[in-house]
């Protein structure tokens, strides 16, 4: 017996009995001792902090307490658990007729996605001690959540029926907010993050046989420094004012302005090394007049002592050129060719990019240095092939199934209302929404039962509203983000369709409409209280909570949640806008060049760098007078995103920048994607193309289903069919 004891000073065997005592606990009726059992297991995967005197002995006994729960199969029973508080209707459709649901009607439920959650988590996490049987359990697993184990279907799929059914308003119980995390880190775990997916693609090139990547994106995003933001006019005004008025100048232009000068000397090096040699009071500064509530924290502390002088020779190892390599698409050179030829010799041959008779010797370097830099990406390489699919289905095996589709990530695609249901949630938690009465309650999971009586209560509440809409659009952003990327790899026709139908459930302007506010008060947010934070909260005394301490927040600058929130959104728009003029017209229309501009105005490079790519696609679109009052973002553009040497971006005298016929661009996407859906999933594929049995016999002899019915009217069909229509049958005798 373990009564009395404590769980840290148990053998192993003695908790392995345990854990085995709490398994068959979990098959009892009644509902409140399987609850109870429940919050048990809870408590052991939360590290059996009651006996831990550190926030590390708690870590590490949630770590070693994870494995031993999964060992033990505790993960197949609550399993079995969750799809039983899923199929309850009762509890549904009480739910669905409460006027208000508050945390009590979801309480089983937040209990088992808890568990199941700190298990995929702490097992998805290596870290450099790990046992090597823990190693093997972590294969395990993700292969037990990647395949149809559960009813048929991945683990992921279950959670994505939660999502629908819950945006569906037959179980408004549900947590929300668990469910996506939660499905977020199943589809991480079996999938793979961003690392995973470098890989994947470097191994998919190869096995193409197309070349090595010119370089690691993810290294070179890493490597970036953040610019300085461009002043608007109305700031330039506020500032003459200010220094007028005699206030304390913070110079912001200073830097910007000599950041330009370096740059027109030399336009191919980094803004690195001036960013290093700001002078401190400079440092970090925004460019806006009045103090933004970064810069607040910025003047309040003591400035920095200054940095010790480097010799003026370190000035000249800048590291040269730009940070990406240039790329160039087969459809460009061919392009080039064509305006050349027609130039030059009066015709054009087709796709030919070959010959260059008759050109003079400048076109022929100009060919030489794009195919030098020509890059083919594998989703080019897919179209083709499925271009010759299509023309030769009979003789052209189709290629094998990719990691993602094996792992069921195509079957994630089908189900349109997955998507829509996470727009939905999104739009819900962005703080730009109004509250309506026909919205999805997203706060189901955070209500108490009795609303706050004192200012502090409210103000505790509104903190915990403000940080739970954060971790929804946390987890929809980065969940839609990881499913376009795996789906990209996959298969181009995949991420096709999921990209399509998220552009016809109005994606992007959900997204502009995100970022249309202040985004800089968005992203020093602080809404969290560190001494509520786990396992802080429950291994050192608590203090007294204040309505000082709560308004004065965390000691972070900056809310990584909400930047990371705000990348992944940014990364979204721009996988839908990427190479499609249509969309690339509605970020115009709906007039997102202002908005992503104030996005400019957060220092940090990654941020920084997709919001110029999606003012790059659009500049041609935006007219001279635009760009000639936008400089100094037009040469942050270049300087940041990657170039494609015939782009005319800058000028907007290209091809591209005519107006198009969108409806039919997306129209012809569509058919690509049908024809794509019929070859590869449609059961009936090649049904004219099947041989037909010219055997009198064996046709005689087959047997055919026929309905119930049909035996107590098949002499009405005789006669209606057979007897009734005359046969001509001297007409089969004679010669067509």
């Amino acid at each position: 017996s373990v009564r009395g004891r404590r769980w840290i000073e148990l053998t192993p065997e003695e908790q392995r009995a345990y854990v085995m005592r709490l398994l068959d606990a979990l098959e009892v009726t009644d509902r409140d001792k399987r609850l109870k059992v429940a919050r048990a297991i809870l408590y052991l995967a939360q590290g059996v902090f009651d006996e831990c005197d550190t926030d590390v002995d708690v870590l590490h006994w949630s770590r070693h307490n994870v494995f031993l729960l999964y060992d033990m199969g505790i993960f197949t029973a609550l399993l079995e658990l969750l799809s039983m508080e899923i199929d309850n209707s009762q509890a549904c459709s009480s739910a669905v007729r409460k006027p208000a649901i508050s945390l009590a009607d979801s309480t089983e439920l937040r209990v088992l996605l808890s568990i199941m959650y700190l298990m995929v988590e702490t097992i998805r996490v290596q870290t450099e001690d790990d046992r090597p049987e823990w190693r093997t359990a972590r294969e395990a697993f993700k292969n037990e959540l990647g395949s149809p184990l559960y009813n048929g279907e991945p683990f992921a799929l279950l959670l994505f029926t939660m999502v629908t059914k819950f945006c569906s308003m037959n179980a408004p119980h549900f947590p929300m907010k668990k469910v996506l995390l939660l499905l977020w880190k199943t589809i991480l775990f079996t999938l793979g993050g961003f690392e995973e997916l470098q890989e994947l693609k470097v191994r998919g090139r190869e096995r193409l046989n197309l070349p090595p990547l010119p370089e690691d994106s993810i290294k070179v995003v890493r490597a970036m420094r953040a610019a300085s933001p461009p002043a608007s006019a109305m700031e330039l005004i506020e500032q003459q004012q200010q220094q007028k008025r005699g206030r304390r100048s913070r110079r912001p232009l200073v830097k910007q302005d000599s950041l330009d000068t370096y740059n027109e000397r030399d336009p191919f090096k980094n803004d690195d090394a001036r960013d290093e040699e700001e002078d401190p009071e400079d440092a970090d500064s925004g460019i806006e007049g009045e103090v933004d509530p970064l810069d607040r924290d910025v003047i309040i502390q003591p400035p920095p002592p200054p940095p010790p002088l480097r010799p003026p020779t370190e000035r000249i190892n800048f590291p040269k050129g730009l940070p990406w390599a240039p790329k160039v698409r087969e459809k460009d050179i061919e392009h080039f060719l064509e305006t050349s030829r027609n130039k030059f010799i009066g015709f054009t041959l087709g796709n030919d990019t070959e010959t260059l008779v008759g050109l003079p010797r400048p076109i022929h370097e100009s060919v030489k240095t794009l195919k030098q830099h020509k890059y083919v990406s594998i989703a080019e390489v897919q179209i083709k092939r499925e271009e010759e699919l299509q023309q030769c289905p009979m003789t052209l095996v189709s290629a094998a199934t990719l990691p993602a589709e094996a792992h069921g990530a195509s079957s994630y695609c089908n189900p349109v209302l997955c998507q829509i249901a996470l727009l939905k949630l999104l739009l819900a938690a962005a703080p730009t929404s109004k509250a309506k009465t026909d919205s999805i309650n997203i706060l189901a999971d955070v209500l108490p039962e009795e609303m706050p009586i004192t200012v502090l209560q409210s103000m505790k509440l509104g903190i915990d509203v403000n940080r739970h809409k954060e971790i929804i659009v946390k987890a929809i952003s980065a969940l839609l983000l990881l499913l376009l990327k795996h789906f990209k790899l996959n298969h181009i026709y995949q991420f096709e369709i999921v990209s399509q139908h998220l552009v016809f459930a109005n994606c992007i302007p959900l997204i502009l409409k995100f970022f249309n506010q202040n985004i800089m008060s968005y992203i020093s947010a602080k809404n969290s209280i560190c001494v509520l934070d786990f396992p802080h909260c429950v291994v050192h005394e608590m203090p007294e909570l204040t309505a000082e301490s709560l308004e004065a927040g965390d000691s972070n600058q900056f809310c990584w949640r909400n930047l990371f929130s705000c990348i992944n959104l940014l990364r979204i728009l721009n996988k839908l806008t990427k190479w499609k003029h249509s969309r690339t017209m509605m970020l115009v229309v709906f007039k997102s060049a202002p908005i992503l501009k104030r996005a400019l105005k957060v220092k940090q490079a990654m941020m920084q760098l997709y919001v110029l790519k999606l003012l790059k696609i659009q500049t041609k679109y935006l007219g001279r007078q635009w760009r000639k009052s936008n400089m100094k973002t037009m040469s942050a553009i270049y300087q940041k995103v990657r170039h494609r040497l015939n782009d005319d971006w800058a000028y907007g005298n290209d091809i591209d920048a005519r107006p198009w016929d969108f409806q039919a661009e997306e129209c012809a996407l569509r058919e690509s994607i049908e024809k794509f859906n019929s070859r590869r999933y449609d059961k009936n594929q090649n049904g004219e193309f099947t041989p037909v049995d010219n055997c009198l016999q064996s046709v005689l002899g087959q047997r055919v289903e026929l309905p119930e019915d049909f035996h107590y009217s098949y002499e009405m069909w005789l006669e209606r069919e057979v007897f009734s229509q005359p046969i001509q049958w001297e007409g089969l005798l004679q010669k067509p």
